[in-house]
């Protein structure tokens, strides 16, 4: 029976899939006004139905605070969609190019056009079910294509939210989604689509990509790895302190740019970490209660949490618990934890070796800031670096000797809410990026086009057969 159901599900997307193409090939070419209409459906959904989709997000995570759902789901993705608005006039104008002397003064003309791909699909994270999945969802109609989203099932209440409101908002030619099991998103990720996004961990990435490859699928991965968080001598450390506390506690560190580890000057270690500790006494005086604090998405991710902070005790690192009120965590079913920093680490330590994705912070110290640097070339390429410091000098030769997926400096994570600047990876953090017009490229395809002079330009060339007559000739 579930080999059946699994068939079942496929050929249901592949006909949803062949649906959605015919639409897009019939309907060529579409004017602007209907890529509009249909951002401006994506963001209606999302203002008619806010409530109902924070309530279903709290109820996946167990806690979630409706304010942060808010910020960084709703009204974060419906300011990407008038962004999109805003600036898909321009980006959709082809763009003149230059062509070798003497063909322009020929009158020869070569351009390029950026055209929509077709159907796109987002395999999106539950991280942040909502931005994740129609944010690039924003950018792949604005480019003209149509989509088919898989959301996850770690979010199963929002997934199951998201598939009956696209329904009302959308025809199934248009967008569609697809809910259900790791199996579901498998044979998601196998379908002959026009292109692909894929948000989540490296390890499955590489399986995505490997699955689009059989269908020679373009991807574009937004992927994670460990963000490092630099601070100089010259930073302030209070106000670097809240700011990581800030990063690494919002949905309790579960987000992809989340600061993974610190890298300190030795003999500022404490200061720093002390900056941590008040920042979170401050914002989160008490956390079990407390609804501004996010639950972790599910029992495995909190005991894989507990395993690594196990492991790093283990092997000699100082485990520092930052509980503001003294609560008994273990006396409570509710998936929370307190930020946990790590001193003394060693590269041996699960915290050094895998995405954390929680609320544990290593610390790592140094006694020239080129240690760090080197520390961090050492290791896989993340998604996000942030430094810290007023060292204008330092702060060029950190950016200038590292690679990172972007940077914010003197905060963390700032640069994916920015509109305008592409977001995403680089080697295992991953490929392409959305947001900006580099996004709307992403999901278009850049077509040349070439205009021929009336003059035989072959012939004036040198280019037609039989070679050499001219020099033959002459010699005759």
């Amino acid at each position: 029976m579930a080999a059946t159901n699994r068939t079942d599900r496929n050929d249901e997307m592949m006909s949803a899939l062949k649906l959605q193409r015919d639409a897009f090939i019939a309907a060529r070419p579409e004017p602007l006004a209907l890529r509009r209409d249909r951002i401006k459906r994506a963001m209606a959904l999302l203002t008619d139905h806010s409530d109902a989709l924070c309530k279903a997000m709290s109820a996946d995570f167990g806690n979630r605070s409706a304010h942060q759902s808010m910020i960084t789901d709703i009204e974060g993705t419906k300011n990407f969609g008038k962004y999109c608005l805003d600036n898909m006039d321009a980006w959709s104008k082809g763009d003149k190019r230059k062509l070798q002397f003497p063909l322009s003064l020929l009158r020869a003309k070569g351009e390029v056009r950026y055209e929509p791909k077709g159907v796109v699909g987002i395999l999106s994270p539950w991280n942040f079910p909502v931005n994740l999945s129609f944010g690039p969802l924003m950018q792949v109609f604005a480019a003209g294509n149509r989509a088919m989203i898989k959301p996850s099932e770690f979010t199963e209440a929002t997934s199951e939210l998201t598939d009956q409101l696209v329904k009302q908002y959308f025809a199934p030619e248009e967008c569609s989604v697809f809910t259900g099991s790791p199996e579901v998103a498998a044979a998601f990720s196998s379908l002959p689509f026009d292109h692909m996004v894929f948000t989540g961990s490296t390890e499955t990435g590489k399986k995505v990509m490997e699955a689009a490859a059989k269908n020679l699928v373009p991807v574009t991965l937004e992927l994670g790895g460990k963000s490092p968080v630099i601070l100089g001598r010259s930073a302030d450390f209070d106000k670097a302190g809240e700011r990581i506390a800030l990063g690494k506690m919002m949905n309790a560190g579960q987000i992809c740019l989340a600061p993974d580890y610190m890298m300190v000057p030795e003999d500022k270690e404490m200061d720093a970490i002390g900056s941590v500790q008040s920042a979170v006494h401050s914002m989160y005086p008490t956390l079990l209660e407390n609804d501004d604090y996010a639950s972790l998405v599910s029992d495995r991710h909190h005991d894989r949490l507990q395993s690594m902070i196990a492991d790093a005790r283990d092997k000699g690192a100082d485990v520092i618990e930052v509980n503001p009120g003294g609560e008994d965590f273990s006396a409570s079913n509710a998936r929370k934890m307190p930020l946990t920093i790590l001193r003394n680490v060693t590269d041996d330590m699960q915290a050094m070796q895998e995405e954390i994705f929680g609320p544990v912070l290593p610390v790592k110290t140094y006694r020239d800031v080129n240690e760090a640097i080197d520390y961090v070339n050492e290791n896989d390429n993340p998604l996000g670096l942030y430094y810290f410091g007023t060292d204008k000098g330092e702060q060029e030769h950190v950016l200038s000797r590292t690679i990172s997926g972007g940077v914010t400096v003197n905060d963390v994570i700032f640069h994916v809410s920015m509109d305008d600047m592409p977001f995403g990876g680089v080697g295992s953090s991953g490929m392409g990026a959305y947001h900006g017009v580099e996004g709307f490229r992403e999901f278009s395809h850049a077509r040349a086009v070439y205009t021929q002079t009336k003059v035989d330009v072959a012939k004036v060339a040198g280019m037609k057969p039989p070679y050499g007559k001219k020099d033959k000739a002459k010699a005759a």
